[in-house]
């Protein structure tokens, strides 16, 4: 439906959630301030200014925008006179969804969140406080998970998350929920996400996404995995078709496998041999004949195959 101004009456229902501007807050809209709020709610009110929501009001962009607390639950003039907790906006019988909307008047808009809406985690009714705490505060002594190789992934215990007001460290907040893979990284070849060495985001977008499990993938391109082996990018002169076609998980299993380097099975020519068989060739230039395949049982094709995933110098891979 139309309305006068030429929008929908969605979008001025979404107008009137955003941050109002500070003309409004001094006249008579019921805006009262955060230090209102500390007379009752003294615990919420110190863990929060810990966040980085508390510190909005410091930034040049949100001068002149309401903020704290009542940026979330709504004017508090008439809450904090009669002191009835139906004159404030609570979050306690909100659906995840609607609680969402709330984050995401501010959050949106930002190319992290956009597809936040078609994600899988708000098909399934996980909202953002599912997984992040507004008012959560650092607490208990936090020290580097490994004494060994100390980067961001892994600067900080396991279960103590210091970014992105997360409840949990992130691995340990994926993995309550995702357990099917949790035992993958237990496996003889693995990512090392349990040992802080990279993170369930590195690869996939919590916040949704185009692709399949949310994976940072452009199709044919696998941009999540290039960002670390970047020596297997293209574009080659010669290139693989299972690579360009179907990604890296053609030949390998994303989070752990039984197998060396990830590999869906347990040896190089048995995995090469399920395409480059004599019932099943995929066109290369050199034969797949009999012989040359006997010969594969008894080595390893990359011994001379060397440039599997794509070559500048040969068509055959070689090196």
């Amino acid at each position: 439906m139309w309305v006068g101004s030429g929008r929908t009456s969605e979008a001025v229902s979404k107008e009137k959630d955003k941050p109002k501007l500070a003309s409004a807050v001094s006249d008579d809209s019921g805006y009262v301030g955060s230090d209102a709020c500390k007379d009752c709610h003294e615990d919420q009110s110190k863990a929060f200014s810990h966040t980085s929501h508390a510190q909005l009001s410091t930034i040049r962009s949100w001068k002149g925008k309401v903020t704290g607390c009542e940026s979330c639950h709504g004017p508090g003039k008439a809450h904090s006179e009669e002191g009835d907790p139906a004159k404030i906006i609570s979050f306690k019988n909100k659906s995840s969804k609607e609680t969402s909307e709330t984050c995401l008047s501010c959050h949106a808009g930002r190319e992290e969140h956009n597809n936040f809406r078609r994600g899988e985690h708000w098909r399934n009714d996980i909202g953002c406080t599912d997984c992040h705490s507004t008012h959560s505060a650092e607490t208990g002594k936090n020290v580097a998970s490994s004494n060994v190789f100390v980067a961001e992934a892994n600067a900080q215990k396991p279960g103590f998350s210091m970014v992105k007001l997360l409840r949990t460290s992130e691995p340990q907040l994926c993995l309550s929920c995702h357990t099917e893979v949790k035992h993958q990284f237990n496996l003889p070849s693995h990512h090392k996400v349990l040992e802080g060495a990279m993170k369930c985001s590195d690869c996939h977008n919590p916040h949704g996404g185009f692709e399949l499990k949310q994976t940072r993938l452009a199709t044919g391109a696998d941009a999540a995995c290039m960002k670390c082996h970047a020596d297997k990018q293209g574009p080659f002169a010669f290139e693989h078709a299972p690579v360009k076609t179907e990604g890296c998980s053609a030949c390998h299993t994303p989070h752990g496998s039984a197998n060396p380097r990830l590999l869906t099975a347990s040896r190089v020519p048995q995995l090469c041999l399920t395409c480059h068989s004599v019932a099943h060739d995929v066109g290369a230039i050199e034969p797949a004949g009999p012989q040359h395949n006997l010969n594969a049982q008894y080595g390893n094709c990359t011994n001379c195959h060397i440039k599997i995933h794509g070559s500048h110098t040969s068509p055959v891979f070689f090196r």
